[in-house]
């Protein structure tokens, strides 16, 4: 006999197994729960003998792994809306970043906000992405740009975390851009990046990894590569903004350094591509700053695709680039604009979300032993995931 938390039954299911084709489909199944894991997985048929505390019918809706975002800059003050109307006049994002705009703006904004402010401003934008199914979601820092303001980002994003019930990973994105205090030194803010914030955030374990943004408006290869130095030394694992505006050979670099991911990629090269499938690094696509950019040089989907490199989607949630709160539209959006399929959409939301977070051994897929983060949808299948718009 068998004592269960939760089943749920009359379900269909995308287990988005990597093992099983597709969307790994079981129809007409179930599902158990216990101390939040899932503990059994089958037909309705085969239930075995049980009891269960709470017993839910799905009536046939569909059962997914909850979405993951995996590339977020959620926590913010202000926003950046007359930037937005300045592009659409034909002013172009490096432009108003070498004008003092741009992330530098919010920057300003963020830093005479109090912890409460961030954390009141920063809520409404999490809630939106738990309306939208996602139970876990990665923040990112880099909006303060000094000590005090990069902390007190990440312990927003931890409490964030604690107050809504999502698992949150928190990312220093401190080498995001160049703050006013270093505007001739960038070499001297890499040094505070690394040999004052870098060790004070790993000492009080605010952060579960570190990113950095390789550009010609922000860091060159060589200072982003002392950033990840430093945070191999203090076991933090890296990720990388690459090859977003120029190809940099940032995905090379990413690559060099055993990075979780790479994200943007737009001008990434062949070489940088296979690079990254021998390093197992995860692209992270963002059609949210693709579109919003207007930008026009795509991502190299098949070439990735080519090489077996996993790709993830995520909103890239920020006030300068991509103000959105959906990762349903993120998907809407990678398939129309990169030519994801709904396939790929769905596992670059859970399973290869997971893997970019290096979480895939506890969520990311249905399976017995993993968290039971799950998401019930009112569908007939998963591909409606990707084809609507704005419906919730």
């Amino acid at each position: 006999m068998h004592n269960w938390d939760v089943l749920i039954t009359d379900a269909n299911i995308a287990t988005l197994d990597a093992d099983a084709s597709g969307y790994g489909e079981l129809h007409g199944a179930a599902l158990a729960i216990v101390d939040g894991n899932i503990a059994w997985l089958g037909s309705n048929a085969d239930v075995p003998a049980h009891t269960a505390a709470t017993e839910i019918t799905a009536e046939g809706q569909w059962l997914t792994p909850a979405l993951i975002d995996c590339h977020t800059h959620l926590v913010f003050a202000g926003d950046r809306a007359e930037e937005y109307e300045q592009r659409l006049a034909g002013v172009s994002y490096e432009q108003i970043a070498r004008a003092g705009g741009g992330i530098l703006s919010t920057v300003r904004a963020t830093r005479s906000a109090s912890h409460e402010e961030l954390l009141q401003a920063s809520l409404p934008r999490l809630q939106a992405l738990i309306n939208d199914g996602v139970a876990t979601v990665e923040i990112k820092s880099g909006y303060g740009l000094d000590v005090e303001s990069e902390i007190r980002m990440l312990e927003v994003a931890r409490e964030l975390g604690n107050r809504t019930g999502v698992a949150v990973v928190t990312t220093l994105l401190a080498a995001h851009a160049i703050p006013p205090e270093f505007k001739n030194d960038a070499d001297g803010y890499i040094a505070l990046v690394c040999d004052e914030l870098l060790p004070e955030v790993a000492a009080r374990g605010l952060a579960d990894s570190v990113d950095a943004y390789c550009e010609s408006i922000a860091f060159s290869a060589e200072q982003t590569a002392r950033v990840f130095e430093t945070a191999a030394q203090l076991n933090l694992p890296v990720r990388l903004h690459a090859d977003q505006l120029s190809d940099t050979g940032g995905a090379s670099l990413a690559a060099r350094y055993s990075a979780l991911t790479a994200d943007h990629l737009e001008y990434t090269s062949a070489d940088g591509v296979a690079a990254m499938a021998a390093a197992g690094t995860t692209a992270v696509m963002v059609p949210g700053a693709f579109v919003t950019l207007g930008e026009t040089q795509q991502p190299p989907i098949e070439t990735l695709r080519k090489h077996g490199v996993p790709i993830a989607v995520a909103t890239d949630c920020n006030p300068g680039t991509s103000p959105l709160t959906s990762l349903r539209e993120a998907m809407a959006l990678a398939s129309r604009v990169f030519g994801l399929t709904p396939t790929e959409c769905l596992a670059g939301t859970t399973r290869e979300a997971a893997r970019a977070l290096g979480l895939l051994d506890s969520r990311g897929t249905l399976e017995i032993g993993k968290r039971a983060d799950l998401a019930i949808w009112d569908v007939a299948h998963p591909r409606d995931l990707s084809y609507w718009l704005g419906r919730p």
